[in-house]
C-alpha cells in the first residue's frame, strides 16, 4: 500500500525559486519567464519569506504605462499605482506573505489557497523560513491514488479499528476514488463515524455507506470495482 500523503511536505516541489527584496522589475519578470511560474517568493538575507511577488503585481506597471487615471480611479487603486511605479520586489511585493506550514494537512492548504483565491503558496518551517512550495497541482495529485490502495487503505485503517466484532462482514469497494461501504454490522451508530473517517482518506472522492444492522435485510452485493 502506498503511504498517503498527509501534509504538505510530502507533495511540496522543491528546490523553490526566489528572489531578494533588491531583485528588479526586469530580473522578476525574466526569472519568472525562466522557471514558468506566475510567482516568486520574496526572501530576506536569513532566508525568510517577507512576501510574494505575483504576475498581478507586475501588471499595473504595463496597464498604466500610457494612462491617464481619473481622480476617482487614483483613489481606488492606490496601491496598483504604487506598483506601477515600483523598481524592486521590496516595492512589488505583495505583504504579509501568505505562506503555510511544512507539517500543515494538505486541506489546510487548499482552504487557504480557495479563500485567498491562490495558486501556490510558499511552504515556511517554525522559523518561517522557506522549505518549499505547493501549487494547486500538488494538492489534486491525491486524487491519482488508484482505487486499489485507496481500498487497502480503508479496510486496514477505518474498518480493521472501527468495526472490531463486525470488520469480515464488511465489504470495500471503489470505482474511480468513490467508496462503498456495504455488509452487516453490530451497531449502525458506527455509519456516520466510518464514513467521516473515509472521507478523510487522502484521495476519496465520495463515500457511499450501504451498512445494515442485526436482523435487517442486506442492501448491496458484492459489486464491480476495487475490494479487499
Amino acid at each position: 500500500m502506498h503511504h498517503t500523503p498527509h501534509t504538505v511536505s510530502e507533495v511540496m516541489t522543491r528546490p523553490v525559486i526566489a528572489v531578494s527584496p533588491e531583485a528588479g522589475f526586469k530580473e522578476i519578470v525574466a526569472t519568472m519567464a525562466r522557471w514558468k511560474v506566475s510567482a516568486v517568493p520574496v526572501l530576506a538575507g536569513d532566508g525568510r519569506v517577507v512576501g510574494v511577488v505575483s504576475e498581478a503585481d507586475l501588471l499595473p506597471k504595463e496597464e498604466f504605462r500610457d494612462a491617464d487615471p481619473s481622480r476617482l480611479e487614483q483613489l481606488r487603486r492606490l496601491d496598483d499605482l504604487r506598483k506601477a511605479g515600483a523598481l524592486t520586489a521590496e516595492d512589488l511585493m505583495s505583504v504579509p506573505a501568505i505562506t503555510v506550514r511544512e507539517d500543515a494537512p494538505l486541506a489546510r492548504a487548499a482552504r487557504t489557497m480557495t479563500r485567498g483565491k491562490l495558486k501556490r503558496l510558499p511552504v515556511v518551517d517554525g522559523e518561517g523560513m522557506l522549505r518549499g512550495i505547493v501549487s494547486r497541482g500538488d494538492l489534486l495529485k491525491v486524487f491519482l491514488r488508484s482505487d486499489e490502495d485507496l481500498a487497502e487503505e480503508i479496510r486496514a485503517e477505518v474498518v480493521e479499528r472501527l468495526f472490531l466484532v463486525s470488520r469480515e462482514n464488511v465489504r470495500v469497494s471503489v470505482t474511480d476514488g468513490v467508496v462503498t461501504l456495504s455488509g452487516r454490522i453490530g451497531d449502525t451508530a458506527l455509519v456516520p463515524v466510518a464514513a467521516r473517517l473515509v472521507r478523510a482518506v487522502e484521495g476519496v472522492v465520495d463515500v457511499e455507506c450501504d451498512l445494515v444492522g442485526p436482523g435487517a435485510p442486506a442492501t448491496t452485493s458484492p459489486s464491480a470495482g476495487s475490494r479487499l
